[in-house]
């Protein structure tokens, strides 16, 4: 029975799923910023629509959908540092797993922090 080539970087390990969340979670951003980018343009075109637009914004889906931005903003940007550091540091390779679960700890301490006070502030 033919054996399953040892731990490469992109076979199931962390290596492929922080690639995977790194590419999920930047195409999540660029959408934001696009439609982010297109409803203030509403201003100068039609301030009407643009306050419609912004009074979808403030229901409690999109606060809550809001919760998911912010995690995918603190996940991306630690990822990117441990990419970096992968990339430019002589043992960044080595200790990539665990820089994996540190973003995940930084990323996971910096949301807990912030989502009970943004709640509040979306139901309060």
């Amino acid at each position: 029975m033919p054996t399953m080539p040892a731990g490469t970087l992109y076979r199931g390990k962390v290596g492929m799923w922080s690639w995977v969340l790194h590419r999920i979670t930047g195409v999540a951003i660029f959408f934001f910023l696009l439609v982010h980018v297109l409803d203030t343009a509403l201003v100068r075109v039609a301030p009407e629509a643009y306050n419609v637009v912004i009074a979808t914004y403030q229901t409690p889906l999109i606060g809550v959908s809001e919760l998911g931005l912010v995690a995918a903003i603190l996940y991306h940007g630690f990822n990117g540092i441990r990419i970096a550091l992968i990339d430019f540091w002589s043992k960044g390779a080595k200790y990539q797993n665990v820089m994996f679960w540190v973003v995940v700890g930084a990323a996971f301490v910096l949301f807990a922090a912030f989502a009970p006070r943004h709640l509040m502030h979306v139901f309060g």
